[in-house]
């Protein structure tokens, strides 16, 4: 269980939440919301002990799993499989048990009884922490996540960010902890993944908070809602499901709407009252008494919920290129024994608009690094043509340098730009004032979307890659995104699991891996997309 008691987040000047008391108690199932940047995730971390509140007490009983939105955790040379039994201290005996096995069946006579003596020691550890019933759980928990065998053999380093995403959501839900803290959990996850997440979600015991942009995970598995006000810094709480939460919330703001108008109304004839009768002395002090009261009723008003600040997303205007800027020809990429794909060619015309599908796993983000340059091939190349200018967004926002700030990310971004023209860009972004300076370590998933984005804006590129572009994104973001890639000149290679995506695109050709068939879009291919 968990326990807040008057807590307060700032950041700079700014406060993001403001003496907020609650508890999270077996059985609760919360969903936090709120606009990308209102500190949804600032909270989780808090209460998760990442970090620290401005002020008030968070009291922890019991132990607690944290599901950050980025993954890039952990020992990277860990095997996967390695990673998830690590959430109860398997993973060493595990390991010890490998090391004395090949030792049993190596040493010499003299030595093998103390290694037997040691597989012994062993054994009984790992039957004492659940054994063999334990691995399997690990295993169910793991497949029903999209996590094969093969997948769970190879070292975390060699995964794609949606093998290690959900190789650290199998870990989570593996650990057995009294409270879950879920930042968007659906993620990288496919269809039949998340319908499994919802069921074990909503069996779970424990008390969970879980914050998502996903309507259908909240409605099946919230029983409470917490919004967090970024207008007013506040934690609206509802003991109510995802539906009625949405009815109550809209209840609630056409009252305050109903009774601030009232108010109002009756404060402006008190005042106007009041101005009249000031003109006498006779009722000088009745009219000031008039005015003090017409300002303590509107200082009584509950606040109107503020419009929210939505950041007006647009692609660049492509620069000049010639007929193919960007061509691939036999690419492969091989991790160890294990084969992604192999030659993979494809030629990417000026304004073509192509979607690249495969399963998890499949390569599709291999195959965006590669062309982006990230990555080399094993073999192939890929060649650029005329004018050819990238802009390349990806899903883990390798791009960004967590150790600078917005703003500095943004001047490497667009050099040529007057510190002004930089900031007056981020504030179109949503991010002005303090929010500017801040480091890109402390941002959100939904912020350091919009700062890959608003950097992708001044490229001038006339190719894109985009790599989940919308993943982490409130509803009114995402669809900044899908009307800018619906009005975008340019060239767009697209991965995406999000079927809205890719009809804003409107692809002309698909590219299945790993097989790297070509093939013309068609509304067969539209069905694979939330599947893969």
């Amino acid at each position: 269980m968990i326990t807040a008691h008057a807590v307060e987040l700032r950041f700079g000047a700014r406060v993001l939440l403001e003496a907020a008391s609650f508890r999270i108690a077996a059985g609760d199932r919360i969903g936090l919301v709120g606009r990308n940047g209102a500190g949804k995730t600032t909270l989780t971390k808090t209460l998760a002990g990442e970090s620290q509140p401005s002020a008030g007490q968070i009291t922890r009983t019991g132990e607690v799993g944290y599901l950050p939105q980025d993954s890039r955790t952990g020992d990277h040379t860990m095997l996967a499989m390695d990673r998830v039994l690590s959430a109860r201290g398997l993973d060493e005996i595990v390991r010890g048990l490998r090391e004395t096995e090949v030792a049993m069946a190596s040493v010499v006579d003299e030595t093998r009884d103390a290694a037997m003596e040691r597989y012994t020691r062993l054994e009984a550890r790992f039957t004492a922490a659940g054994g063999y019933a334990a691995e399997s759980e690990a295993e169910r928990i793991a497949s029903n996540l999209g996590l094969d065998d093969r997948v769970l053999e190879q070292e975390c380093g060699t995964l794609s960010g949606g093998q290690r995403r959900r190789v650290e959501l199998a870990r989570i839900l593996f650990s057995g902890v009294d409270t879950l803290l879920l930042d968007e959990p659906t993620n990288h996850l496919d269809a039949d993944s998340i319908v499994w997440l919802r069921d074990y979600l909503k069996a779970y015991p424990g008390g969970l908070i879980v914050i998502s942009h996903d309507n259908d995970l909240l409605r099946a598995v919230a029983n409470k809602v917490f919004h967090l006000d970024a207008n007013r810094g506040e934690l609206d709480q509802y003991n109510l499901k995802w539906d009625a939460y949405l009815h109550q919330r809209e209840t609630d703001e056409k009252r305050r709407k109903r009774e601030r108008a009232n108010t109002e109304k009756k404060a402006s004839v008190l005042l106007l009252q009041a101005d009249k009768m000031r003109a006498k002395a006779t009722k000088a002090v009745a009219a000031q008494n008039m005015a003090r009261r017409a300002e303590r009723m509107l200082a009584g008003l509950e606040a109107v919920r503020a419009s929210d600040k939505i950041a007006h997303i647009r692609f660049p205007t492509p620069s000049p290129c010639g007929k193919t800027p960007l061509t691939a020809e036999g690419l492969s990429k091989t991790y160890g024994s294990l084969e992604v794909f192999t030659d993979v060619s494809l030629a990417i015309d000026r304004g073509s608009r192509v979607v690249i599908v495969g399963l998890n796993g499949a390569g599709k983000t291999t195959l965006l690094r590669m062309l982006a340059g990230v990555d080399k091939p094993d073999t192939g190349s890929v060649k650029a043509g005329h004018g050819l200018k990238l802009g390349y967004y990806a899903q883990e926002h390798e791009t960004l340098d967590d150790t600078r700030s917005v703003v500095e990310n943004m001047r490497s971004a667009a050099p040529d730009m007057t510190d002004t023209q930089v900031r007056n860009v981020l504030g179109s972004f949503l991010f002005s004032g303090d929010d500017a300076d801040k480091p890109v370590k402390v941002l959100s998933g939904g912020e350091k979307t919009r700062l890959a984005l608003a950097a992708l804006v001044v490229s001038s590129a006339n190719v894109l890659l985009l790599d989940e572009p919308t993943n982490n994104l409130d509803p009114a973001s995402r669809g900044e995104i899908l009307r800018a890639l619906h009005n975008y000149e340019g060239a767009v290679v697209l991965v995406s699991h999000d079927e809205g995506a890719v009809e804003a695109l409107n692809p002309e050709r698909v590219v299945l891996l790993p097989d790297g068939v070509e093939d013309l879009w068609g509304p067969d291919y539209a069905d694979l997309i939330s599947l893969a």
